[in-house]
């Protein structure tokens, strides 16, 4: 009888986590398989109605898709390093604005619970009306970003088209980060909690200003926390697919080309699912050889500061 009450206390918990296994196996893992299969099929229009038929291609579609000096490979790898570029600045613009934001607000003033409310608001707002707002802020002749600083500030020779054309790139770039950076101040935040305020007082008392005791303090207690906060960041930011997408449509001009959408212009706009996929695979797989080159840095990075 003991061994049985052993046996159940021990399956239970994976009893509990059986639906969401089940639910994380239909949702990613069976539409991963069958993308990769897809990957290896010359899967276009001609048989996108039973899919099974179409040729096997092989490893036809990936040359396609690294072949750099053809128009498919060299479109793709400068959407790549678009994407680079801006997961970067999304990535560190976030900490910045977050971190900074969640340090000041650690002190006790008057009115410090609502600043925090409107800090968050962009984060709680749908991603689908924030990102159609700016859109409509981005407009040339109506939108409210060139009526200030083209009609109030005068720091624009003209109107220019933050939607298309090289301002794309900025203009996705500030959304981004608009709507992104209110995660990193309430995961910098919610970590700020865990630090003593007797290490500040101590520090204060040695003479340490408010740089040093940041520097001393704050960011080293934050760097397990920073390490997970950086890498959700990163792969928020170079999957991101909503924000381009509803700030330009189907086609994105060529300075904001990020890979989420120039994958889906090449799968449902020119109907080359093979391709599609094939560039979804490479993807995933550097986001894996990434992550785990991450992870494998900063576990190794721990181990020597603790030793």
């Amino acid at each position: 009888m003991r061994v049985l009450a052993g046996l159940r206390r021990a399956g239970l918990p994976y009893l509990l986590l059986l639906p969401a296994l089940l639910l994380e196996l239909l949702v990613h893992l069976v539409p991963m398989v069958i993308g990769i299969v897809m990957s290896f099929k010359d899967l276009t229009r001609l048989h996108i109605g039973d899919w099974g038929t179409a040729p096997w291609k092989a490893l036809g579609n990936y040359r396609v898709t690294v072949d750099f000096d053809a128009p498919v490979g060299a479109t793709l790898l400068h959407s790549f390093f678009v994407t680079c570029a801006f997961s970067v600045l999304t990535v560190g613009l976030c900490w910045l604005l977050g971190t900074t934001a969640a340090i000041f607000l650690q002190e006790n003033f008057r009115g410090r619970g609502l600043l925090r409310a409107v800090f968050l608001t962009p984060y709680a707002l749908p991603v689908y009306a924030a990102v159609i707002t700016w859109a409509f802020m981005f407009q040339r002749d109506n939108g409210l970003v060139n009526h200030v600083l083209h009609d109030q500030l005068h720091l624009t020779d003209g109107r220019p088209f933050w939607l298309l054309g090289d301002h794309s790139f900025l203009a996705l770039l500030v959304v981004s980060v608009w709507k992104t950076w209110p995660f990193a101040f309430l995961v910098v935040m919610a970590g700020l909690q865990n630090i003593p305020k007797d290490l500040y007082e101590a520090a204060a008392l040695d003479g340490a200003g408010l740089v040093r005791q940041i520097r001393r303090i704050t960011l080293p207690a934050l760097r397990p926390i920073n390490q997970v906060l950086v890498l959700v960041l990163f792969l928020w930011s170079f999957n991101d697919f909503n924000t381009p997408y509803v700030l330009f449509g189907k086609a994105a001009p060529e300075a904001a080309d990020l890979l989420s959408l120039h994958i889906y212009q090449s799968s449902f706009v020119t109907w080359n699912f093979g391709t599609g996929s094939a560039m979804s695979v490479l993807l995933l797989l550097f986001l894996l050889v990434v992550t785990a080159g991450y992870l494998l840095a900063t576990s190794r990075g721990r181990k020597h500061a603790d030793g």
